[in-house]
């Protein structure tokens, strides 16, 4: 018996189509339901609760019971990171759904990976920060700048979001759709969270696509992106 993380358990759960589609749908950040889940992954409700159970006892859902109702989700940032990433892998190895839904292109211009920026415009933003000197990268190792505490704090996020805790500041997350990376950690997440406090975006209902008003994506533009969009 070899010692060290049992990645095989991990990726046996992962490897279920109905459960990897389970987790798709809570890349969104939201919690749903086990009758909403057993809807995203096509599923009786039953098969669902199986499932569930299964992700649960895994580590890699969280359950909450509010009322009558139990809520499931992500058990956190990673899970979603690693789900982006294995997207990526199956988009680069040409494992493609033979049906991709109405809302690819959408998704694909911008959507929330879990709690922060992702899609073209989320490699747009990471890229302007580096740009600017905000973020330095050391060979895909991000980190915040002096400089670039003074400008995310001036767009509105808070000092606290650079104390040093469990989850990294600043971390890159490839993106499936661009094969390159967007900005994950804390400091993604709160970026996204100005964003969408400022009204630049909304989320569509019943997925993760990102709608951004034209005059949003005006002020988004002259607030991170350097060159061409």
């Amino acid at each position: 018996m070899r010692d060290g993380p049992d990645i095989a358990r991990i990726a046996a759960l992962l490897g279920d189509p109905a459960r990897s589609h389970m987790l798709s749908a809570l890349m969104s950040g939201e919690a749903l339901t086990a009758g909403e889940l057993a809807r995203e992954a096509c599923v009786t409700a039953q098969t669902a609760s199986s499932h569930l159970a299964k992700l649960s006892e895994g580590g890699l859902v969280t359950a909450r019971k509010q009322g009558r109702c139990v809520y499931y989700a992500l058990a956190g940032a990673p899970i979603a990171e690693l789900m982006e990433q294995l997207a990526a892998l199956a988009a680069a190895a040409g494992h493609r759904r033979t049906r991709p839904g109405p809302r690819d292109p959408a998704l694909r211009r911008a959507r929330v990976c879990y709690d922060h920026l992702a899609g073209e415009l989320g490699v747009a933003l990471l890229d302007g920060l580096i740009a600017r000197g905000a973020i330095a990268d050391q060979g895909g190792a991000l980190s915040l700048t002096e400089a670039g505490e003074g400008f995310v704090q001036a767009f509105g996020v808070p000092a606290e979001a650079f104390v040093q805790r469990r989850r990294p500041v600043c971390r890159a997350c490839l993106d499936w759709s661009e094969r390159r990376s967007h900005l994950a950690g804390a400091l993604g997440a709160a970026l996204l969270s100005q964003i969408e406090a400022r009204g630049w975006a909304h989320r569509l209902e019943g997925g993760r696509a990102l709608s951004f008003s034209a005059p949003g994506l005006a002020a988004f533009e002259r607030t991170f992106v350097v060159g061409p969009l």
